[in-house]
């Protein structure tokens, strides 16, 4: 055993303040044959399905995280604790638009926005110390979206036809949903 202190937690006491951290977003670390890799998330929900806690998250096709999920259906979501300095809170800021404004195709996340991985407990992903409020998540479930069932007005803002899928932010590539059963819960401290 490692000498993190991982303080336990009630993931749906922690819901609000990991779903308010959206903006501007959280990170999914996800790792696979010697890789991990971080990307930003401003979508996800929290809930219950099949009687187990669950973290729903999308990943566009063309993502790297995609493909390394495709390895490991195991991910972590890394969330930044409330109250923060303003110092913390622009490390964080610029730890997030970096990880979502690069791909881990082409760059060591981790080395370039100086992140701390913590190993996980029960996933071979991950925890990012500075976003040290933790889910760690086995993949039990995973869809493509099919977007002709979303109305017109998000579907053309969410899926601009014209705009290629390896563009950043919104494009033509759909995402998969991937329920993920939280099987720990921590903030490491």
């Amino acid at each position: 055993m490692d000498s993190i202190n991982r303080e336990k937690i009630d993931v749906f006491h922690y819901a609000p303040q990991i779903l308010s951290s959206f903006n501007p977003g959280v990170l999914l670390s996800t790792a696979a044959e010697c890789e991990t890799d971080s990307m930003t998330i401003g979508w996800g929900m929290i809930g219950v399905a099949w009687g187990k806690p669950i973290f729903i998250t999308y990943v566009r096709l063309n993502r790297h995280t995609h493909t390394i999920l495709a390895k490991n259906g195991e991910f972590t979501v890394n969330a930044p604790l409330a109250g923060l300095d303003d110092e913390a809170n622009d490390r964080v800021r610029r730890i997030v638009v970096g990880c979502g404004r690069t791909s881990g195709r082409d760059i060591d996340k981790a080395a370039r926005f100086g992140l701390t991985h913590v190993a996980g407990l029960d996933v071979t992903v991950p925890a990012i110390a500075e976003l040290p409020l933790t889910l760690e998540c086995k993949v039990i479930y995973e869809r493509d979206q099919d977007i002709s069932l979303l109305p017109d007005e998000l579907r053309a803002k969410n899926y601009p036809p014209q705009v290629p899928g390896s563009a950043l932010g919104a494009n033509s590539d759909l995402h998969t949903e991937y329920y993920g059963e939280i099987v720990n819960a921590y903030i490491i401290r």
